[in-house]
């Protein structure tokens, strides 16, 4: 995600893997082979099902409030929309 360094530090972006028996120390190698800025995180508990994450790349934003904020599935979300949805998170936070 070519946006996000520009909202580092403003905007916190957490990539979670889709296989709970995935290792962190994969999902780690994987990010830091990719060059990503990035925390990588395993699912906890029910969390996928909770937030009905179905597919991967499945992309969801919430805001200071924990409110989901903006949802995309695999393949939307273009620069543009992603540069807009961390400028309205990095405007809510302050």
């Amino acid at each position: 995600m070519e946006v996000y360094p520009d909202y580092a530090g403003r905007v916190a972006l957490y990539a979670v893997g889709s296989d709970p028996t995935e290792d962190l120390a994969r999902l780690e190698r994987f990010r830091l082979a990719q060059e990503q800025t990035w925390t990588v995180a395993k699912p906890v508990g029910s969390m996928l099902q909770d937030l009905k994450v179905l597919q991967r790349s499945t992309k969801i934003a919430f805001d200071a409030s924990g409110v989901i904020t903006y949802r995309a599935r695999f393949g939307q979300g273009d620069a543009e929309e992603w540069r807009q949805v961390f400028q309205e998170l990095a405007e809510s936070s302050k």
